[in-house]
């Protein structure tokens, strides 16, 4: 009685399903096409090298600011980092300079410590920062922050005004202990 109620189940399903399947709508009616404007707004990254770095400029003193108000409730008021969810960008070890990347143990990845280029601090700050209000600070807030977060980890000098030209010449303290990826095509170079 189980197999005939089970074939019967079976034989009903398959004569309610259809012969090929439904095609999906071309549209679903849902949103709107993206305007100029708004991809303008997206595009906005900056490659290592200072590409793509927008007009404006911005202090220590007035990124110290900024920080203070849109930065601290998350790193902490002097970039020590609150964890477990947001970590420390202050804090430069100088003895660690001497020896092999990543031989001194315990050594935070801060800016000073592991970012190899400015320009990504621009650029991640650009885009990300903060994380309740990502992408809304302005060119010079954003020139600020980075001015400050530079002489916080004493890769500029205190009273540096940062603008494009000068973020591309800074060079960060570890750059020199990253290699570049020499692979082609996701394959490794023999």
């Amino acid at each position: 009685m189980r197999r005939v109620r089970r074939w019967c189940a079976l034989v009903a399903l398959a004569a309610c399903s259809p012969a090929e399947p439904a095609r999906p709508p071309e549209r679903y009616s849902l949103g709107r096409a993206a305007t100029p404007q708004e991809i303008a707004a997206l595009d906005v990254d900056v490659a290592a090298d200072g590409a793509g770095l927008p007009p404006g400029s911005g202090t220590v003193a007035d990124g110290q600011t900024i920080y203070a108000q849109k930065c601290a409730s998350c790193h902490g008021v002097r970039g020590e980092g609150i964890m477990p969810f947001n970590p420390r960008l202050v804090g430069r070890d100088s003895i660690a300079e001497k020896f092999p990347f990543g031989v001194t143990p315990g050594l935070p990845r801060t800016i000073g410590n592991y970012w190899p280029y400015a320009t990504t601090v621009f650029d991640y700050v650009r885009r990300a920062m903060p994380l309740t209000a990502p992408g809304s600070l302005t060119n010079d807030e954003v020139y600020a922050l980075t001015a400050y977060l530079l002489a916080a980890n004493n890769v500029l000098p205190v009273a540096s005004r940062l603008d494009a030209t000068l973020l591309k010449s800074v060079k960060m303290p570890y750059v020199d202990r990253f290699v570049p990826d020499d692979r082609r095509g996701g394959r490794e170079v023999k």
